[in-house]
């Protein structure tokens, strides 16, 4: 998206792009860090460690959203958070992709 929004609308698009994009790999990498640090013994703890996981996704992917809007006056807001959500689908998607 990044690269398809510096040539058809220019730099600042493609900025909003690569932030959009950014907040959702940050998000991402920090759910699974919290994930991969559980200890679960059991199918309760492996789901609360699962839940506690997507809710540091949630909360740190609103605050980096409030962070960009918030501090980056030439944000393409469109752009931004297509990117956002085009991200966080893809990475939601990949739970749905097996191995052969």
């Amino acid at each position: 998206m990044t690269i398809a929004a510096a040539l058809l609308a220019g730099a600042q698009t493609a900025v909003s792009a690569a932030a959009g994009g950014s907040v959702s790999v940050v998000a991402g990498l920090a759910s699974a860090f919290v994930a991969s640090r559980s200890d679960a013994k059991s199918a309760g703890g492996i789901l609360f460690g699962a839940l506690r996981a997507e809710a540091v996704k949630l909360g740190i992917a609103v605050l980096l959203l409030w962070l960009v809007l918030a501090n980056y006056a030439e944000v393409v807001v469109g752009v931004f958070v297509a990117a956002f959500i085009v991200t966080m689908l893809i990475f939601a998607m990949a739970f749905f992709v097996r191995e052969y």
